[in-house]
């Protein structure tokens, strides 16, 4: 008998907590292993830690974990793996814009491929504006074209995964985890399952722009060295073109054929693209000197105010 656990991270969900948690037990009823879930409250403002709190009384299956204050979605699914103890480990979110009704055909693709990874493929994304699934597309192609590492197309973190990714996952030391990405790098044998991601039940989104323009950075600046590269290109280019002016000036002088003196229109553009190029250059190696900076101050991930019917790994 194999050890299930549900990994939902959670942030101001009172509106569908309840019923996010009543389909998803019915969904691992049917199940002949054991089961838990492991709900990760990530500091929210709403009657979310209440609710979950009450589930947990009633049932010791869930086990609940509460951030001192809002750390994030990537950290709550990290504190998640970090204390899991389960054989396989589903990660979903609490919106069910991802059924949980999917759960045990997932576990049956797992079983029959014998596969470490089951990364959930959106088919359709209901609810979601034009802008947002272009977005997406454009985010995942252009992250292929960067990285080292190739990332599945249309997918999020609705994924399971066995226990020797979470122990290879637990090993990663960096602070700021983009988690889809980290477990493509683990490796091992990765299958896809399609699926038709619904709308959101009730509430808003927790990932505005904002936020998916922050882990789209995240993304870029941990798994592609490529920005670097194209700063430095860029100077290249920024140098030929200082070189190509310098030598049409000069010889505009000699030959006459152009006139230095009253080309301060030239001498406006020149500066101005230099500039450019030097703020861009100096923008990028900032954004990973950032990263570093935060690498080395080596604060931790999440900070724990309190569990229900867990005890914390380490």
């Amino acid at each position: 008998m194999k050890k299930i656990a549900v990994i939902v991270p959670c942030y101001n969900e009172e509106a569908v907590i309840v019923e996010s948690y009543k389909r998803t037990r019915q969904a691992l009823s049917s199940l002949p292993d054991a089961v838990e879930i492991i709900y990760i409250n990530d500091g929210s403002r709403d009657n979310t830690k209440a609710l979950l709190d009450e589930i947990a009384e009633k049932d010791k299956a869930v086990k609940i974990i509460h951030f001192s204050r809002n750390f994030g979605h990537q950290p709550a699914v990290t504190a998640g793996i970090n204390n899991c103890d389960a054989d396989l480990a589903i990660i979903i979110d609490a919106d069910m814009q991802d059924p949980p009704e999917l759960i045990p055909d997932i576990l049956h693709l797992q079983e029959r491929e014998k596969a470490n990874v089951i990364y959930c493929v959106r088919k359709s994304r209901d609810g979601e504006s034009v802008f947002k699934r272009l977005s997406a597309k454009l985010f995942y192609r252009m992250m292929n074209s960067m990285s080292e590492v190739q990332f599945p197309v249309d997918t999020g973190d609705f994924r399971l995964i066995d226990r020797k990714v979470m122990d290879e996952f637990n090993r990663l030391k960096e602070h700021g985890k983009y988690i889809r990405g980290l477990i493509s790098w683990v490796g091992f044998k990765q299958i896809p399952f399609y699926y038709r991601r619904e709308s959101r039940l009730a509430g808003e989104t927790k990932y505005p722009f904002k936020k998916m323009l922050k882990l789209a950075a995240t993304a870029l600046l941990y798994f592609s060295k490529k920005p670097l590269s194209m700063a430095m290109s860029l100077g290249f280019v920024a140098v030929i073109v200082g070189i190509v002016l310098a030598i049409w000036f000069t010889l505009g002088k000699i030959y006459g054929f152009s006139n230095a003196e009253t080309g301060w229109t030239s001498i406006i553009l020149t500066v101005i693209f230099f500039g450019g190029v030097q703020l861009i250059t100096v923008g990028v190696l900032g954004q990973y000197i950032g990263v570093l900076f935060d690498e080395i101050k080596a604060r931790p991930d999440y900070i724990i105010e309190e569990t229900r019917n867990l005890t914390i790994n380490g």
